[in-house]
């Protein structure tokens, strides 16, 4: 089936992600007023220097990289410093951003990958503060909400089938990204952009912080 073949989503007027608080933002992208500035703000940063980040570089066209923008770094850092391993659409070669209509499905998904990394240790429990990013989202996304099952298996191991389907729609370019339903919170939506320049209008707002046990109920508390 080709990717022109599926059906067509449009993005909300706005969605949220959250990103841990031990990542501080470092607004590199943000002052840069001119494409020449790019590298020097890349080497000046150290943004090249970690052994993921550079091939990453190397395969984001450099007419996605967004800057002179608030929070253009924060854009930026999703595609560059994403998961080693990858997540469910994009692979380790390079990120993409992830957002969720709901501010509870957002908060459900970081909460299960909390859960996921107590059963991998000797914890009883594990809490993390996050901040969230409101962005608004542009382009046609690739529907495949209540469909195609196992792009949405809810092993968190790997992600062959549905990281092979991001990377025909990220490779074809006819669509922007991917709308898809929420494992962990389903009948809700999900986002996964990969086109820096089509995630706009991001904004910092609330602080969260989330408490998960190794089985028993989450607690999420807004900070002031």
């Amino acid at each position: 089936m080709k990717i022109t073949d599926y059906d067509v989503a449009h993005p909300p007027a706005g969605t949220t992600r959250l990103i841990p608080s031990r990542f501080p933002p470092v607004p590199a992208f943000d002052a840069v007023t001119t494409p020449h500035d790019l590298d020097a703000v890349m080497a000046l940063e150290g943004w090249t220097n970690d052994r993921l980040v550079s091939p990453r570089v190397a395969r984001l066209p450099r007419t996605e990289w967004v800057y002179g923008r608030p929070n253009a770094s924060v854009v930026m850092a999703a595609f560059l410093h994403g998961s080693p391993a990858g997540l469910r659409f994009s692979d380790a070669v390079l990120g993409a951003w992830y957002a969720s209509t709901d501010l509870n499905t957002a908060l459900l998904e970081v909460a299960n990958g909390l859960r996921k990394e107590i059963m991998l240790s000797a914890l009883t429990q594990k809490s993390e503060n996050y901040r969230q990013y409101k962005a608004r989202l542009s382009g046609a996304y690739v529907d495949i909400f209540g469909v195609h099952p196992e792009f949405h298996d809810t092993d968190d191991t790997t992600y062959p089938a549905p990281q092979a389907f991001g990377q025909r729609v990220r490779d074809e370019a006819t669509r922007v990204g991917i709308r898809y339903e929420s494992v962990r919170h389903p009948g809700h939506e999900n986002w996964v952009c990969f086109r820096p320049s089509r995630v706009l209008d991001v904004v910092q707002a609330d602080h969260f912080k989330i408490e998960v046990p190794r089985t028993g109920r989450v607690v999420v508390r807004r900070l002031s």
